[in-house]
């Protein structure tokens, strides 16, 4: 594990992504709760990569010993929120750490952390206010490492479960 890199992803490995995805869905709800056959969903994915690239950043885990898409091991989603402005800041910005994944093999080796601080420093360069991220519970002790705490001020409302893939 030490030829690894954190790097944005690159346009053309959203399938790539999209199976780690997959992965991390049938990791944690079993193959039937994926409730989709495996190749729709990457096209879903990759049509939704590609639709949605101004507002949700990829960033990609490559273990450099492995060649093809194989070398793509670890995901992290940063998505950008516009927010309202105020008048001592016209141009706000919040983000949402999402789908951060490490394949099973490559796990506890810091490799996760790493891309939790390349995803923050991502987000510094881009002026982000705020990053927050909705985690499991096993990965809560990294996110704290990384300076994620508890807010008395961020709240959340269910409005509408989740939906399946068609």
């Amino acid at each position: 594990m030490d030829n690894v890199i954190v790097r944005p992803a690159d346009p053309g490995e959203s399938a790539a992504v999209a199976g780690l995805r997959w992965q991390w869905i049938v990791e944690n709800e079993g193959a039937a709760a994926a409730g989709a056959e495996r190749d729709a969903f990457v096209r879903h994915f990759v049509t939704w990569a590609e639709q949605n690239a101004a507002s949700h950043r990829c960033m990609v885990l490559v273990d450099g010993d492995v060649g093809g898409d194989l070398g793509i091991i670890g995901m992290a989603w940063l998505a950008v929120v516009q927010r309202v402005p105020t008048p001592y800041a016209l141009h706000r910005a919040s983000g949402d750490l999402q789908c951060v994944y490490v394949v099973p093999e490559a796990r506890d080796a810091g490799l996760g952390g790493r891309l939790i601080t390349e995803t923050l420093a991502r987000a510094k360069d881009l002026g982000l206010e705020r990053v927050t991220v909705h985690s499991t519970p096993r990965a809560i002790p990294a996110y704290a490492r990384h300076g994620f705490e508890n807010s008395p001020r961020l709240l959340q409302a269910h409005v509408a479960r989740a939906t399946r893939y068609p």
